[in-house]
């Protein structure tokens, strides 16, 4: 069977979900389906099979396809820094940080990684499905790419192309890179997927006659717009996300701090009807809040200096009611952080946390990762996952006396015993509800959309063809 790459003709078309559908659904029909990008650059991780770290995208992938997420599905990761530098994580660990320039001076190198995790996957399953990185046309890129032409025209691929029609200029955007594309890409296109269409399919008619037609390209089928309010991949995404606010027991304030990551261990606490959650960008009072969550960061440093200057840190340190910190966050709560060689931030030094648990922060390579069952806050197995440089010598996994409590651990909220217990001490009143049956909800309730509105079958007799 061939491999399939999916691509969009700018960022944020829907090419993750997309691929996310395809292989659920492939994947019911019976195929050993594996998600790909070679190149991600998100600061949402998680930890694979390996203990290596790759984008959360693509273990939502991974998820959808059932399969473990391994480090082969995304060999190259980038995180950002700060100050123009980027963390590269190759093969699911750090490599080093650089600046973009440096990056780009290595490219060939890591061609090489791209080309022997993929090769490795067509070894071991049915079907690979590679997600593009915004435009295959970016013409003054294209010696540098990795995820769009590099591999389609080393693997040959057969492709899709998906426009967000939402922006506007649906047309001409599809008929421009169509026009740029690599002619080895465009020979095996298999089709157009019009993407997050609103309104009456009947009034897009016209258009795919035109697309068809004109452009000389199938549409293989217009998708309505179905939000995924699973594993978020930006802030933007997370300031987007409609609550279902009927229910509404307590209220979060999630600190939103410049360098906030993992973004997914909040997904479960904004789609709790019970809970209302609020991003917190500046300074405000807190005061109506029940519970403050510090989440994980990719620059603590700089994240806590954030909080002092926009007056968050006192705020915080007043705040009288449950505070929780994860990871990053978790850090921040402690005396101190010491950066001896400079992992966490531009320059080495010291700086002074909010001092609610006692004990000090130490940044140390190599980075740990980590996932499994851990025994956390009285619970013998907790599911969950470390992505984190620091070292705390007193309470190194987790910490909870009175009202402060945090975690090392990603994901503890998923975990839907310690949730429950955890804000019904908050507020009696909380029930609860079964995250993983949310999560499996999502990706299937998405995945038979696409299944109803896509020619699946077009797609997959051009990946058997000869």
């Amino acid at each position: 069977m061939k491999p399939l790459a999916v691509f969009g003709t700018g960022s944020d078309a829907g090419k993750t979900t997309i691929v996310m559908a395809l292989c659920r659904i492939f994947a019911g029909q019976g195929f050993k389906v594996a998600p790909f990008k070679a190149q991600n650059v998100s600061n949402n991780s998680a930890v694979t099979k390996e203990n290596r770290e790759i984008s959360r995208a693509q273990c939502l992938q991974a998820e959808a396809a059932r399969v473990e997420p391994s480090y082969l599905f995304n060999p190259v990761l980038l995180k950002s820094h700060g100050n123009g530098s980027v963390q590269v994580i190759v093969n699911g660990l750090v490599y080093q940080n650089q600046s973009v320039a440096t990056y780009y001076d290595e490219i060939d190198n890591l061609k090489l990684q791209v080309q022997q995790s993929f090769g490795r996957l067509q070894q071991d399953y049915d079907l690979v499905i590679a997600e593009g990185a915004g435009s295959p046309v970016e013409l003054n890129l294209l010696d540098k790419d990795l995820s769009n032409t590099f591999i389609a025209k080393t693997f040959n691929t057969k492709n899709i192309l998906v426009a967000d029609i939402e922006r506007g200029g649906v047309f001409a955007s599809i008929y421009g890179t169509l026009e740029l594309m690599d002619p080895v890409i465009r020979s095996n296109l298999i089709g157009v997927v019009i993407n997050k269409f609103r309104g009456d399919r009947r009034f897009f008619d016209d258009g795919e006659k035109i697309i068809s037609k004109r452009f000389g390209v199938p549409v293989l089928g217009v998708l309505p717009f179905q939000p995924l309010n699973i594993d978020m991949e930006d802030s933007q995404s997370l300031q987007n996300y409609q609550q279902r606010l009927n229910a509404v027991k307590i209220r979060i304030a999630v600190i939103a701090y410049p360098g906030l990551s993992n973004y997914n261990d909040l997904d479960v606490l904004m789609a709790d009807a019970e809970l209302y959650v609020e991003l917190i960008c500046s300074y405000q009072p807190l005061d109506n809040f029940d519970m403050v969550l510090l989440p994980g960061s990719k620059t603590v440093i700089r994240d806590l200096q954030w909080l002092k200057q926009q007056g968050l840190f006192k705020a915080i340190q007043q705040f009288n009611k449950a505070v929780f910190g994860l990871c990053g966050g978790y850090q921040m709560l402690c005396r101190s952080l010491h950066d001896p060689d400079a992992l966490e931030h531009e320059i080495a030094g010291i700086e002074t946390g909010l001092g609610l648990i006692d004990d000090s922060v130490v940044y140390q390579s190599p980075k740990i990762l980590k996932r499994g069952l851990y025994q956390l806050f009285s619970y013998p197995a907790i599911k969950g996952y470390e992505i984190h440089c620091g070292r705390m010598d007193k309470h190194p996994l987790y910490y909870r006396r009175g009202l402060v409590a945090g975690t090392h651990i990603h994901g503890v909220f998923d975990n839907d015993g310690f949730r429950s217990d955890y804000f019904k001490a908050v507020n009696p009143d909380y029930q609860g509800y079964a995250y993983a049956h949310h999560r499996e909800t999502e990706i299937q309730g998405f995945a038979d959309i696409v299944t109803e509105n896509l020619d699946i079958e077009a797609i997959l007799q051009a990946l058997q063809a000869d």
